[in-house]
């Protein structure tokens, strides 16, 4: 036991000294910086501008936008689904609804439309709710182009629902008929129309049968609550909803020529296949004595577009927001010093204190540490 040796390990300081004299970087001693209240000043300037800059182009970064692609449509397979809902001032029994496409099936076998007796003229609820639809739908319009990317960051995909219930009922018999419904269609062109009498399928195409309709039971004005295809979508105006068209004259035939685009939109959360379309009206009345032929009723004739329209939301990489940031603090912080300096100097210059100060302090300073040396000397 006494002949052991106990050796005790010393503490020889932390291995991060060894890292410290890596340092290649110039360090300025203490006694060597100036402090002034100009100097403060524009410390405090460049932490204000910093901060607002780094605010901006965090919410730069995070608002995203909108890039528009354009591409051939070779989904062909994929399937047209139309939503309808629509009022006509003529009793259901007097009119016929139903869809014929280039294929000269009958797309009814795809769905059905369902037809209810009404009164065409609204409740009073029905009538604020169906104007606010309309005055909105017509703004959405018009200004499309400079609400557009707000509308796509949006979360609603209808603006406005179903008509209210009506409370009042009429004390008359139904003069108008409601018809309303999806129907799940071919990707082709076709033809949806109602006009007078019910129909008849045959084996190629269809008849109605409008012998016991008279001419002053015709009336095609009508009233158009939704006319959409696809699925709903933010950023999607339906131009034809909220349209009213009043017909003085009851034997008027009144097309609308549609072109269905078809329309991918991809969101950070999820992506959505529909469709939009735009739309031209022609109204012609039916004269025979002057030429002007053909059938009263409201054609809807959709075409497709050859070209399938790509909705992406994106925005800029995670590599190029780190070096916006940095090139923020770093190009701040580098002005501030040039205009602290130059400020420095005009005011040096001004008050004919041109270098004086500088080195009155640094004198000061060290003549303050030679005391301190002295002063701990031993006696």
């Amino acid at each position: 036991m006494d002949g052991e040796k106990v050796s005790i390990p010393r503490y020889r300081g932390s291995k991060l000294n060894k890292v410290k004299k890596l340092d290649i970087f110039l360090k300025v001693e203490d006694p060597y910086k100036l402090t002034s209240s100009v100097g403060g000043t524009f410390s405090i300037i460049s932490f204000m501008i910093i901060g607002f800059l780094i605010y901006s182009e965090i919410s730069f970064y995070f608002n995203s936008k909108f890039i528009f692609k354009y591409s051939p449509d070779v989904d062909l397979e994929e399937k047209l689904k139309l939503n309808v809902d629509l009022t006509v001032a003529m009793p259901c029994q007097n009119i016929g609804a139903d869809i014929l496409d280039s294929t000269d099936q009958n797309a009814m076998k795809f769905g059905e439309l369902i037809e209810e007796d009404t009164w065409f003229e609204l409740s009073h609820e029905q009538r604020i709710h169906f104007e606010n639809k309309r005055h909105f739908n017509s703004y959405l319009r018009e200004e499309y182009h400079a609400i557009k990317d707000l509308m796509w960051k949006s979360s609603f995909s209808t603006y406005f629902g179903d008509l209210p219930t009506r409370n009042d009922f009429p004390n008359r018999p139904y003069d108008a008929c409601r018809i309303h419904g999806n129907l799940v269609l071919n990707k082709v062109a076709g033809n949806f129309h109602i006009i007078a009498g019910k129909s008849l399928n045959l084996v190629k195409g269809h008849i109605h049968i409008s012998a016991f309709i008279s001419d002053r039971d015709y009336n095609f004005t009508h009233r158009i609550n939704r006319f959409s295809f696809g699925d709903p979508s933010p950023g999607i105006v339906h131009p034809l909803e909220g349209d009213e068209l009043i017909l003085n004259n009851g034997m008027t035939v009144v097309n609308y020529f549609v072109e269905v685009v078809p329309t991918t939109v991809k969101t950070f959360l999820n992506s959505i296949s529909t469709y939009q379309y735009s739309v031209k009206e022609l109204t012609r009345p039916i004269n025979h004595d002057k030429g002007s032929h053909g059938m009263p009723g409201i054609f809807f004739k959709y075409d497709m577009s050859a070209l399938r329209v790509t909705v992406s939301q994106e925005r800029d990489n995670l590599g190029m927001f780190l070096v916006r940031l940095c090139s923020i603090i770093g190009g701040v912080y580098v002005c501030s010093g040039i205009l602290n300096s130059f400020t420095q100097m005009i005011i040096n210059f001004v008050t004919c204190n041109w270098g004086r100060k500088g080195s009155d302090s640094v004198s000061q300073d060290l003549s303050n540490q030679y005391q301190k040396i002295v002063s701990t000397e031993p006696m």
